[in-house]
């Protein structure tokens, strides 16, 4: 390929890389909320009331850290089975 015409190419790629970047960056911050709140419906939904700090146990189990998660749960009062599952709801 001559060196004028790969150059062409090269920036098309960038352009296109960077579009999809922009518009896949969006759809993850979006899907960021759902998780939380599933996780506290959850909580709900098996006869608990919400308390501080639920939302920071909930978040830790939306970014995978399901340990810190249920023992964050645990430590503000719910079971062991409530916390397991909400954590997995967030997730």
């Amino acid at each position: 390929m001559r060196p004028s015409a790969r150059i062409p190419s090269v920036l098309a790629s960038f352009v296109l890389v960077a579009g999809g970047a922009f518009f896949a960056a969006p759809a993850a911050g979006a899907a960021a909320p759902t998780s939380v709140q599933q996780c506290e419906q959850y909580i709900t939904q098996h006869g608990k009331q919400l308390k501080d700090g639920v939302g920071q146990a909930c978040y830790e189990g939306q970014i995978g850290n399901q340990t810190s998660c249920a023992a964050s749960l645990k430590a503000i009062g719910f079971s062991s089975d409530v916390a397991s599952g909400a954590c997995r709801a967030a997730h």
